[in-house]
């Protein structure tokens, strides 16, 4: 399970706006085995963790490349899964690898949902000189994918913008972040949103979630309605926060040098599943600039 918050806008009206702010949350059970994130690819140019579980190896949940592309996934919260499904992971990292472009791949994705088990899956294509273009697709939602106007939106465990109450709790920290981050210096804009990825105030009661997950969510219920989950054998294992863009506005002089390059900075920090009750133990910063 997992949870996302991000903001895009293409055309920000001032120059020290963000084009992209994005913050997120991987829940997963702590023995599962993960490469830590690092670039990877024939030209190393892709940027995720990976999944080392067997038979699932090589799919992720969330990356970017240096040529502007970006996937996030999170499961759809279901009290059953079906053993036999296709691993979902695999739906990102073939979006980093591929030419196609994000809505011409989710189109695709969308005629094959009824092979995996309950997902979410965002793809965008950043660039400067066409626009930043964000695309979403669930199997469990709408048979075609949605282009997504500029704006904020949060994604947990049920469809794009659905109001649990620990998405909405923790999209209202986040907007008040964004609202405030043309004023703070990169380090205190990852510090704040870390804190809200890491805020472990339990969202109930909340219905809403107690009838989608049944049985699987009741006994971790207290832990699962928050942001930052911690149970006995589940929870949050990697943050990302935050993956952003600046708005670029070259002189002319540096026009011709720039041409259509954007700058960004992604952050992952990585939980220890020996001691995961919100302690850092390995943050890894990568600057990205196409």
């Amino acid at each position: 399970m997992c949870i996302i918050f991000f903001k895009f806008d293409p055309h920000p009206i001032s120059k020290n706006a963000y084009r992209l702010i994005l913050a997120a949350n991987r829940d997963e059970y702590y023995h599962r085995p993960t490469k830590e994130a690092d670039w990877w690819g024939e030209n190393k140019e892709i940027l995720s963790g990976l999944d080392m579980e067997e038979g699932k190896e090589g799919g992720t949940w969330l990356g970017i490349t240096t040529r502007g592309k970006l996937a996030v996934l999170t499961n759809y919260l279901q009290p059953y899964q079906d053993q036999h499904a296709q691993g979902r992971g695999k739906l990102v990292t073939q979006f980093l690898t591929t030419e196609m472009d994000s809505m011409s791949y989710l189109k695709k994705v969308s005629t094959e949902g009824h092979l995996y088990n309950g997902f979410n899956l965002i793809a965008a294509d950043l660039s400067t000189t066409k626009g930043d273009v964000f695309c979403y697709y669930g199997n469990r939602g709408d048979p075609e994918p949605l282009f997504l106007e500029p704006g904020t939106y949060g994604l947990s465990n049920a469809l794009l913008e659905t109001p649990w109450k620990k998405l909405c709790f923790g999209k209202k920290l986040f907007q008040e972040i964004v609202e405030r981050s043309q004023t703070l210096r990169k380090p205190e804009l990852i510090i704040q949103l870390l804190d809200v990825l890491k805020n472990k105030e339990a969202q109930l009661p909340d219905p809403a979630i107690v009838e989608q997950g049944k049985e699987f969510v009741e006994p971790m219920l207290d832990k699962y309605s928050a942001v930052f989950v911690h149970h006995e054998n589940y929870g949050t294992r990697w943050w990302l926060g935050p993956c952003t863009w600046s708005n670029v506005h070259p002189t002319s002089r540096e026009k011709e040098k720039m041409a259509s390059r954007n700058d960004g900075f992604v952050v992952w920090a990585l939980s220890s599943s020996a001691n995961p009750g919100g302690q850092i133990k390995r943050r890894v910063q990568r600057q990205l600039t196409w």
